[in-house]
Parts: structure tokens; sequence; C-alpha cells
């Protein structure tokens, strides 16, 4: 077979996407490798997916056992891995009940559409989704148009009635906004592609208070911040408020699509018999090895791990700014953190992706001016100063402008 390149891609792909022009093979643990045996220390973690890094050998093992077992039964038939993983589950987090599916965005469609029809059945007037502006909780229509970025549901003809976006952190707005016709509010803890912007412990707490006060739910998109991300099994338990209905997918397989929604007895009864259903969520395969994940991920040891990795990549962050003076803002929780470029840095974020690949480096964008670093958890010393020291390098050609 002939050795594939971006011109293959470009013919047959549709082209909604602008990936780089090397193709990557092969993988292990915080690297990765293209087809000319480049070596490139990985900060991006497949947007927060990988969370054990490349190939780790626990998921390698539970997938080629899981592999000569059972593939799949659908939902007419019970199999064994998914119920273990919805134990692990629950009993790790507030949740009761679990509902799997394949990815975030088939998470927070199944959220949304809960809330709904759980508030619906007390008051059919109850249909208000509020949201915030520069969130993002998938690409189906639903979601997308939820997601508080009009630049990725604009173009697509009418979109859902009876949603509302807010300003992200401002209390008074939401004081206002929130009324009995409020179902759900749904936020992310931590903006992702909004610009990694943490959401304020007063602010959630605002938004749990009134939501008890209009009996609407309050939906945490976690699938970003789950699994790990932020030093904690789910970003909540370091915030001090717990959601009615959690979502969760990247990190949870380890880089195999899963997607679950996490909620309450009494919000899952809203989920009569064939009210809503995915033919490949609780997959035997996806659940199998999200069960690894979950069994080394969810251990003390490991989280105080993480927040010790944290702690270096921040560190090394803000030295290389004390270098180069380049980010106006660095910011996040646990291994999810946003470098904000100064304003008098004419290149883009994405022009910054482009320029670190071509030193051997991967990072991701969270918006225009923000460079996103989600390494795997377990990344190791020499990858992270590896990984630190090619993103100075190529910082250190980039000269911004400084208005005098």
């Amino acid at each position: 077979m002939k050795q594939i390149s971006r011109v293959d891609f470009d013919e047959f792909h549709t082209p909604n996407y602008c990936p780089q022009n090397k193709v990557i093979v092969s993988g292990r643990g915080s690297y990765v490798i293209d087809q000319d045996e480049n070596e490139y220390v990985d900060f991006a973690a497949g947007i927060a997916v990988n969370c054990l890094g490349h190939c780790h050998p626990e998921l390698t093992k539970t997938i080629i056992k899981q592999s000569n077992k059972l593939w799949h039964t659908s939902n007419i038939f019970i199999n064994e891995p998914v119920l273990e993983l919805a134990r692990q589950l629950t009993e790790a987090t507030f949740a009761e009940k679990v509902f799997f599916a394949n990815s975030g965005a088939e998470a927070n469609e199944a959220a949304l559409k809960t809330a709904r029809r759980y508030a619906c059945n007390q008051d059919s007037n109850k249909t208000e989704i509020i949201a915030f502006h520069k969130g993002f909780h998938g690409r189906t229509f639903f979601t997308v148009s939820v997601g508080g970025k009009p630049e990725y549901s604009d173009g697509f003809g009418p979109k859902p009635p009876g949603i509302k976006h807010l300003p992200f952190n401002d209390i008074t707005a939401f004081e206002t906004a929130i009324s009995e016709r409020t179902c759900a509010v749904i936020l992310e803890p931590i903006q992702g592609e909004g610009g990694v912007v943490c959401a304020t412990k007063e602010f959630l707490a605002s938004i749990r208070s009134l939501c008890d006060r209009h009996n609407a739910l309050l939906i945490f998109d976690e699938v970003q911040t789950g699994v790990g991300r932020t030093g904690s099994l789910y970003a909540y338990m370091q915030l001090g408020v717990v959601p009615d209905i959690l979502t969760t997918a990247k990190g949870l397989g380890g880089g195999f699509p899963i997607g679950a929604m996490l909620t309450t007895d009494a919000i899952a009864s809203a989920l009569t018999v064939g009210t809503h259903a995915s033919t490949f969520g609780g997959n035997p395969l996806a659940a199998s090895v999200a069960n690894t994940v979950l069994s080394i991920v969810n251990n003390t040891n490991f989280l105080t791990s993480v927040k010790e990795q944290s702690e270096k990549l921040f560190l090394g962050l803000n030295e290389i700014n004390d270098r180069l003076d380049i980010f106006n803002d660095i910011r996040g929780m646990g291994l999810l953190v946003g470098a904000e470029l100064v304003e008098g840095v004419s290149e883009t974020a994405q022009d910054l992706i482009r320029y670190c690949f071509s030193n051997h480096i991967l990072i991701t964008a969270a918006g225009p001016r923000t460079l996103r670093f989600c390494p795997p958890l377990n990344i190791e010393d020499k990858a992270l100063e590896e990984g630190l020291k090619r993103l100075e390098h190529t910082l250190s050609n980039i000269k911004p402008t400084r208005n005098t």
C-alpha cells in the first residue's frame, strides 16, 4: 500500500478539517511519530483524550482481551463490562444512574433531552435552557446551538428555540435571566474552547442556589475536565458544587470512543423505555477500556501526581514567559492550561500550533489567541521538560510588538 499524504486527505476527505501536513503513524507514552520517523512531544493528547498517553500497556492488554470475547451486543442485551463501568462511575460520584453514548456531544445531547423531558413532565412551559457565551458542548445541531460560539452554529438554518446565552462568570446577568421557565443550566467548569477560563466558585455557588430556587437542573459538561484532568476525578469535586447531571467523555476511554451522562434516580426516571437510545452506547469494547482507565486514574496517588505535574507545567510556562514576555495570562487547573498571547503577537494561536509542529511538539488552541496545553495525565518528567524546551525554542522566534 502506498504511503498516504495530505494530498490524499484533500482528495478524499470533506474539507471541514485543516490538519498538519505530516501523517502520524504511531505513539508511545507522551510521544508520537510520523511517517518520516520524526518524534513529537504530545502536549495535546488528542485534545485531552489520551489521558494515559499512547498505547498504555494496561489499556492495550484490556482491548486485546475483550476483543477476543465480545465486541457488540446492542442495548437489547446486557453486557458485563458496561455494568461494571456504571458501577465504578456511580460509586465514585454523586450519580445513581448512567446513560452511555459514543462521545461528549452525544452525552450532552442526552443530558439536554433528559432535562427537557424531566421538566416537561412537570410543566410543559418549562423548556428554557441557559448556557454561556464561548461555551462548547459538541457538534450535534442541538448541542452546537446550546454552545456559545455562533460561528459553529450559524449557516445551518433555523436553530432550536428556547436557548439563552449569558456572559460567563457574571452573577448579576444570571440572576436576572433565570426564571420559572428555566428547565436547565449547562456550563463547563472550565471553558475549553472558550479560552481555558475557569468558573469562579462564587459564580457556581450562585448558579446552584438559583437553580434550586427555580427548580432548574444544573448540568456540568465535564467532557474535557473529567477523568482526572484537573487533579480530581471530576472538577466539581474541587469546586464545592454538585450538579444534577454530569457529562463525561474524552479521557474516559483513554483514546477509545465513549461518552456517558451521569445523574440521579429521580431525574433518570424521565427516560422511560424508548425515549432515548444509542446503537453503540455501552459497547463492551469501549466499556472495558474505560473500566481500566478509571481503575488507574481514580487513585489518590495518581491524582496527586497530576497536581504535581501541573505545578511543573505552570512553573515552566511562567519561566518561559519571564524570558520572552509573550503571554498575557497563564490559567487553568491541573493539566488543562491556557496561555493567552499578548496583544503584540501578530500570529494567531493556529499559526503557533503549526510552528510548534515543525519543532516537533503538539499543542492545541482554545480560541484565536490562547494556546491550550493538555498533555497525558501521566506525562513523564523527561517529556515535560523536553516539550517545554521545544516550546520555548518555537516561541523565541516570535517577536511581540509593544506600544510605547
